[in-house]
């Protein structure tokens, strides 16, 4: 049934329709990334929930979600090594899937752009999209005059459908210019990441799927590298994301640091950035002679000094650096701050249960706000 009020029309709110396939799907992604692409273990969970929410009937059940997976080219067969049946594994399709949800659901649904959209005082490529307006001065080019603004101006002014344009008609788009920038994507993957009892890594894979699929559709023209970090750190590419594991390893962010600016020393764009997600506790140390300084007992003054000394370094040479972190212990926060402070970049801190409640720190302008 349907009422007006005051020029506003209300209607019984009629729940959009899911296909069996589509609300399996859904709880699917979750679960393959909970379980690091495991395609197994993801099913066996999957069979779990259905046992106590009965969620497929006879007309569609498990293994008909299985096939409509394989046929849809989500998952791929292949032989086991060991002869027995074969391993069911997700595709590239699916892992570009797991992205482009992780985003959806973190950023909100971002339509892909033809180039980057960073905002910078220096020389780039405009973009109108979501620009202001101001009026036209002497000097401005042609091709930033908002045409169809300045003729509403023409009409408001005269009354008159003939054409009359005078200077003071015209507006322009004050564009901010936009750069390419150089990304290194930090990600801690030490045992702390899932220690008493919570699970940060799927919230950190989440939010750098986000981020890489963010980054590689919105700003095509920009570059990002990706690095683990535990006792040492290593590049990964984009597609290993999902399969991402903690291990019996400390926290090197020392060594994820160097690694990253070493990578953004051979970058030619001007505009570089460390992207970081990490709980916050650095407990390692690494030397040439391949030994290490270990101590995951609070914080290490040896380990954390180092680490203020790394981000004083990436200030020096203008690459900020923006942690996303995923925990709520004050005192690793505490850490964090005067890390960021150093720097000059920026913290984001991220609950487990809820990403989108993220606090953002921005030492810029010294004050806090949520997103």
């Amino acid at each position: 049934m349907d009422f007006q009020l005051s020029g506003w029309n209300f209607s019984k709110f009629i729940e959009e329709e899911v296909s069996p396939f589509e609300k399996l799907f859904s709880i699917f992604k979750e679960l393959i990334v909970y379980t690091s692409g495991d395609f197994d273990e993801a099913i066996e969970w999957l069979r779990e929930l259905d046992k106590e929410y009965k969620l497929t009937d006879e007309n569609y059940t498990i293994d008909d979600f299985v096939n409509d997976l394989l046929s849809k080219g989500y998952v791929t067969q292949e032989i086991n090594p060991s002869g027995s049946n074969e391993l069911l594994k997700i595709s590239s399709k699916m892992e570009k899937v797991l992205r482009k949800y992780a985003m959806d659901k973190i950023f909100g649904k971002i339509k892909k752009s033809k180039s980057g959209n960073h905002k910078t005082n220096l020389s780039g490529t405009k973009n109108h999209d979501m620009t202001e307006l101001r009026d036209y001065n002497f000097g401005d080019s042609i091709e930033d005059i908002a045409v169809t603004e300045s003729l509403k101006n023409m009409y408001s002014r005269t009354g008159s459908s003939e054409l009359n344009l005078v200077e003071n008609d015209l507006v322009v788009y004050d564009g901010q210019h936009n750069s390419q920038m150089s990304t290194v994507l930090m990600i801690d993957i030490s045992h702390s990441m899932i220690l008493y009892g919570e699970d940060r890594i799927t919230p950190a894979k989440n939010v750098a799927m986000a981020l890489s699929e963010l980054i590689t559709t919105r700003y095509p023209k920009d570059t990002l590298d990706i690095i683990v970090f535990g006792n040492d750190a290593r590049p990964i590419p984009i597609k290993e994301l999902p399969y991402l594991k903690v291990g019996p390893y400390h926290t090197n962010t020392v060594a994820g640091l160097e690694l990253a600016l070493e990578i953004l020393r051979r970058k030619k764009n001007n505009n570089k950035q460390i992207l970081m997600i990490t709980d916050g506790k650095p407990s390692c140390l690494s030397f040439k002679d391949g030994s290490y300084y270990k101590n995951s007992v609070g914080l290490d003054p040896k380990i954390v000094n180092k680490c203020y000394v790394m981000a004083k370094i990436a200030h020096r040479l203008k690459v900020p650096i923006t942690t996303f972190m995923i925990a709520q212990d004050p005192y690793l926060q505490h850490f964090v701050k005067e890390f960021t402070k150093i720097n000059g970049g920026k913290a984001l801190y991220a609950g487990l249960d809820n990403l989108g409640g993220m606090i953002f720190e921005d030492y810029e302008t010294n004050r806090k706000k949520r997103i």
